[in-house]
């Protein structure tokens, strides 16, 4: 079966994670991406990453990770040569992404009202640190300033230990995911109204939806969240020490921590209502902690696992990426090779999967410009215009 995007054709003019992370997650379902970048100034992501060798060849593993199923041309869209390219582009596509500062494209005559003119049943969705309106939209920001900007800085870590910033960019990999939901629902209204669409993606707005019960806690009673570190509300589900780590204890609401208690034979110690749960919240923790140094963290996820409890040993990376469950899965796919990255490399796909026409990598990522010439072919220049270009810089 056809993946659901096969047919489309996406513009990429993004950088660094968040648009870029967007635009890959449609190319896994079969969108043609063609990924637009500036002849002097690459995407940021393909220096950057753990392999050093990797970032001087521009093909760092923060570009590798979201590149997969990619064309790259590229293109300099402060000549109007390198414009006029991009608008033959658009008038092929389906989608422009962008990620640069609000009002840069405007201002070079590429903005939505210039560019539906030529394809008006373009999809162009700009993506940015604090959207296309407010006080704040020409401010540039990462995912760390989001984290400081939104609030989730204030409310992670501990008492003794915060603000702490979370440990994975995770406020821009929502904000890609957020994007290319934001993308496909667009898509599929185009399909019923045969419009397009101008979709405004902040990733300030993406951070308040990562928080969503905590703002509504907050807007109700006016509540500051508190850094509680590995606890979660009771003294049942939250983390402690064992003989060789920490585990983590998932029984959350009544039931569970009932059966826990039965199961560590202490059923004194079950409650019935929540509220004494937390009334009796720090006798709780006293007890689990003795308790639990007495078998190894995995001991104890097997133990309360086959029980019925959920809980999970404190696993590094490496660790979680051994787990079998992971490779059952099909989540990562292994390029055996790629240009310009020697050797094989793993990347992460989609966080789902179909019966059938799922998400797939057809190809690895492109090296800079590596799709030049192919794509100006497709759109009608000779091999002498393309010569040109580069000559003038254009590409």
């Amino acid at each position: 079966m056809p993946r659901p995007f096969e047919g489309i054709r996406i513009i990429d003019i993004t950088h660094v994670l968040a648009g870029p992370f967007a635009a890959y997650q449609l190319g896994l379902m079969g969108a043609d991406v063609i990924k637009v970048e500036d002849p002097s100034d690459p995407d940021q992501s393909r220096d950057s990453g753990s392999d050093n060798d990797l970032n001087h060849a521009l093909m760092g593993t923060g570009f590798l990770t979201q590149g997969s199923n990619k064309r790259a041309i590229s293109l300099n869209l402060k000549s109007e040569q390198g414009r006029e390219i991009l608008k033959k582009l658009v008038a092929t596509a389906d989608v422009l992404v962008e990620n640069y500062r609000p009002g840069a494209f405007e201002a070079l005559g590429l903005g939505y009202e210039d560019l539906r003119k030529i394809n008006p049943k373009l999809i162009y969705a700009s993506f940015s640190a604090y959207g296309q309106g407010g006080p704040k939209r020409e401010r540039t920001a990462y995912d760390h300033v989001i984290q400081s900007t939104s609030g989730i800085m204030a409310m992670t870590g501990t008492p003794q230990a915060n603000p702490i910033k979370i440990g994975a960019p995770a406020i821009d990999y929502a904000t890609g995911t957020m994007g290319a939901y934001a993308l496909s629902a667009a898509l599929f209204q185009r399909e019923r109204t045969g419009q397009g669409q101008r979709i405004d993606m902040a990733m300030l707005d993406v951070a308040m939806m990562l928080m969503a019960s905590h703002v509504t806690g907050y807007m109700r009673n006016g509540k500051h969240p508190k850094p509680s570190g590995n606890s979660t509300g009771h003294a049942t589900s939250m983390a402690y020490p064992t003989k060789d780590g920490m585990v983590m204890i998932g029984a959350s609401n009544l039931r569970q921590q009932r059966r826990l208690w039965i199961a560590l034979e202490r059923p004194d110690m079950a409650k019935k209502t929540n509220d004494e749960r937390d009334a009796d919240h720090a006798r709780e923790e006293q007890v689990l902690g003795q308790l639990l140094l007495g078998k190894t963290a995995a001991e104890w996820e097997e133990w309360f696992q086959a029980r019925h409890v959920p809980a999970s040993r404190v696993r590094t990376m490496g660790e979680a990426l051994a787990d079998p469950q992971l490779g059952s899965r099909g989540i990562l796919h292994k390029h055996d090779n790629a240009p310009g990255v020697p050797g094989s490399f793993t990347v992460p796909v989609a966080a789902f999967k179909f019966a059938h026409g799922g998400p797939a990598v057809d190809r690895p990522p492109p090296m800079f410009g590596q799709h030049n010439d192919e794509i100006l072919g497709e759109l009608g220049y000779s091999a002498d215009q393309i010569s040109g270009f580069r000559t003038a810089k254009v590409i």
